[in-house]
């Protein structure tokens, strides 16, 4: 029973970066749908070297390591159906060095906030409904 959940969820981790009350979000080459940005782990890999390795490829910068705070976790279906996939989205908040910018797995970044809500996966919405709630998203 438990190899079939595992075969059944899909674990990440996520980047929750607010600014001027918006939220960063990322949508990868191909897809018609944005993402907070992050990654499933390789391996054995910590939650926090998934974090630094996932970011560092996607927007191009190093998250840096002590400033990251856990600050929720969240599950829901996967956004493409697939006979009851759960995604689970452990999302963690840090400062970084360098420059934001999409890398050549990523066709697009931007600032959403709670009005794009739609334009996210049902996982995604679950944390953009509790920063709204905590009054970190506009």
């Amino acid at each position: 029973m438990a190899e079939e959940r595992a075969h059944r969820l899909i674990d990440t981790v996520a980047w929750v970066r607010i600014e001027d009350g918006r939220i960063l979000c990322a949508r990868p080459r191909g897809k018609d749908i944005f993402y907070i940005p992050g990654g499933k782990r390789e391996g054995a890999e910590t939650d926090l070297q998934t974090l630094l390795r996932e970011i560092e490829e996607e927007l191009t910068v190093a998250l840096l390591p002590e400033t990251v705070a856990h600050v929720g976790t969240y599950e829901a279906a996967a956004h493409e159906p697939a006979n009851g996939v759960v995604v689970r989205m452990s999302c963690y908040t840090g400062d970084y060095s360098g420059t934001l910018a999409a890398s050549s797995e990523i066709e697009e970044v931007a600032w959403f906030g709670y009005a794009d809500r739609s334009l996210v996966p049902p996982v995604d919405q679950l944390l953009f409904d509790d920063l709204v709630e905590a009054g970190k998203l506009t």
